[in-house]
Parts: structure tokens; sequence; C-alpha cells
């Protein structure tokens, strides 16, 4: 859902880059998993608000600028149950990674590895017999089949 940036202000509050479509999201949830050294820990969140382009929020545990600033740049998550469903025509990342992406020829492209924003568009890291960079918008995207595991792109091979 987001990534720990850097401390914001003395009183432990952290500055979050929000990876949501809507930033706002995030402080809603009364807690949230950082991707600590030793594996995933769940904060309770004690403040949250959308700032800017991102997110301030003060987690319990934190109360100084040091203790943040130990974190270092640590993911946040939100569990899968405590999401709502996607809209139609809409996916979560997660959901995507490891679907087959094929083209309008049958041809199968790789697998997707990963899902990024590049500022204008959403995009698909698709890995196979080469990386691939797949924009994931109309229309080239004609079709995902969460059932089937398919994503059904308008884009070459020799792409």
């Amino acid at each position: 859902m987001g990534r720990v940036m850097a401390p914001f202000g003395v009183k432990g509050w952290m500055k979050i880059q929000s990876f949501a479509a809507e930033p706002g999201t995030l402080p809603t949830h009364s807690s949230w998993w950082l991707h600590l050294r030793d594996g995933w820990r769940e904060f309770s969140v004690e403040e949250g608000r959308v700032h800017g382009a991102g997110v301030v929020a003060k987690l319990e545990g934190f109360e100084t600028p040091e203790a943040v600033a130990a974190l270092g740049r640590v993911d946040v998550a939100v569990p899968r149950d405590r999401l709502p469903p996607a809209r139609d025509g809409e996916y979560y990342w997660f959901d995507l990674v490891g679907l087959q992406v094929e083209n309008l020829a049958g041809e199968s492209l790789g697998t997707v590895a990963a899902v990024m924003n590049n500022g204008a568009q959403s995009v698909l890291e698709v890995e196979g017999d080469r990386v691939r960079l797949i924009p994931f918008v109309d229309p080239i995207l004609r079709r995902v089949d969460l059932g089937a595991g398919v994503i059904m792109v308008d884009w070459g091979s020799d792409y």
C-alpha cells in the first residue's frame, strides 16, 4: 500500500509514499503492517492524514523522529481482507502479479513480475524471453481474466 519515506516533525510522525490510487484510503485503516528486517509486524495507527501527494501518520510505538529514521524505507501493507472489493474494470496491482500475458496473436509474452506507475500510467513489467514494459491502458489492454490467470494485450512480441 505504501512505503515509509522519512520522519515528519518531532513527535514520531512519518511521511508515507502511498501506492494507492487514492492516498486517503491508507489512513482509514486502524493498523498497518510494516516489513521490518525480521519480517512483517503490525502497528496501530494513532493518527493519519493526506499530506500533499502522500500521507503522514503517527503509529503506536514511535515517539521520536530518530525512531522513525531507524526504520529506513520499509513497505507498508494492509491485509487483503481489510480492503474493499475492486470495482468493475479496476484491479489491485498485487492481483496482477503472476498472471500470464498474451497478445492478440496468441503468443505468450511472459508473466507479470511487477506493476508500477511512471507518472502518466500504470505499466506491467512482464518477464518472458526478455523483460517487457507494457502500458496498462486502453487500447493496449484488451482483457484481464483473473480466474483464468491471463491478461490479453494488443502488443507485438517484437516490441
